[in-house]
């Protein structure tokens, strides 16, 4: 009897062992099932915070551009007996840090003047006629050329941040 009871004994230890095991099994599933989705968690969020890096950077850029504006503006309006002085040199050279600044964060002008017109990247303000005698330095009976930019555009890493303002050929 003795014997019939340490079988039955052996019996329910071996099922014992084997509902064990089973239930480790899942306990190991169920703990890399939510490592798995921790990692995915951990890696969407940084990509979140990737992206608001890059919009964080792009509100910073947009604050910048007016000064920059203003730059392009003060150089076309500098008299000719000036353009040699050295405070307008100093200026100058504040520009073009400006200018490389923005181009270190991936920042690039939208090309504009004698390019056709792409509502991607450019505003049109005014159409302008060409004129018989060809007084627009558009080619004749080209339209949408842009001849005049009244405001750059900005790109950066690609994708559109302010877009040109421009003149076009009606």
């Amino acid at each position: 009897m003795t014997e019939e009871k340490s079988k039955v004994n052996i019996d329910e230890l071996q099922k014992e062992i084997e509902e064990f095991e089973k239930k480790a099994a899942e306990y190991l599933a169920g703990w890399q099932r939510e490592r798995a989705d921790f990692l995915n968690y951990k890696k969407e969020e940084m990509e979140r915070i990737k992206e608001f890096m890059v919009y964080a950077g792009m509100e910073l850029v947009l604050k910048i551009l007016p000064i920059l504006d203003n730059f392009e503006i003060a150089e076309k309006k500098i008299p000719d007996n000036l353009k040699n002085d050295e405070n307008i040199k100093g200026l100058l050279l504040i520009r073009n840090q400006l200018l490389d600044f923005l181009k270190s964060q991936g920042v690039e002008e939208v090309k504009s003047v004698g390019e056709k017109f792409d509502p991607r990247f450019h505003e049109v303000m005014e159409e302008v006629e060409v004129k018989d005698n060809g007084s627009t330095s558009s080619p004749q009976g080209e339209s949408e050329i842009i001849i005049e930019e009244i405001q750059k555009g900005y790109k950066i890493n690609g994708e559109l941040l302010r877009p040109a303002r421009v003149k076009i050929v009606k």
